[in-house]
């Protein structure tokens, strides 16, 4: 998992309330899976700078047994840094679908709709502008005109997901901007 993306789950699992590392490994493995898992060796070092930023604070707390375990906590500073990530990600969490996934599985913390309409828009934009995994002569190849049946999966599976990730964030866009002014997201 990517520094970017281990940060913003970090403190946006924080974010919804306290939590001891192991637990907190747990669920970004819940959130991240297989695909983009995060090591000991990369989870605290990543926590130990957010608390050199002052950005996450942790006590210890009694244990199930005798041991006592640290626990985490998101700090004021570490609240606004979650906010303004989410409110202005970075063009590589729009662009990369699991990165966008991650900043979506925060997004309702945000409390703005319309900025959160703004994040959804920027990844609708990012899929309406025309790509492949394969080009001929510059041009973005359709799965129509891919010999490779690998390839040509590739672009049929791609297109279906883009899709339907289109329709819903449309559908998205469209409720957050019909909501009342300041009126919270459920």
């Amino acid at each position: 998992m990517a520094s970017g993306d281990l940060t913003l789950s970090i403190l946006g699992l924080l974010g919804r309330g306290p939590m001891h590392g192991y637990e907190l490994k747990a669920r970004i493995h819940g959130l991240s899976g297989h695909l983009r898992p995060v090591s000991d060796g990369a989870l605290y070092p990543a926590i130990a700078r957010l608390e050199k930023k002052g950005l996450v604070e942790r006590h210890e707390e009694e244990g199930a047994g005798a041991a006592r375990r640290q626990v985490l906590t998101l700090t004021e500073a570490g609240r606004r840094e979650l906010l303004r990530r989410l409110r202005e990600p970075a063009d590589l969490d729009i662009s990369d679908q699991a990165r966008f996934f991650g900043l979506l599985a925060f997004l309702s913390q945000l409390r703005d709709r319309e900025a959160q309409a703004r994040v959804l828009r920027r990844r609708l934009a990012f899929l309406e502008t025309p790509a492949s995994f394969f080009y001929e002569d510059g041009r973005p190849l359709r799965a129509e005109e891919v010999g490779d049946p690998f390839h040509r999966g590739m672009l049929v599976v791609a297109r279906a997901m883009s899709a339907a990730e289109r329709e819903w964030l449309r559908e998205a866009v469209a409720e957050l901007e019909s909501a009342p002014a300041g009126a919270r997201p459920e």
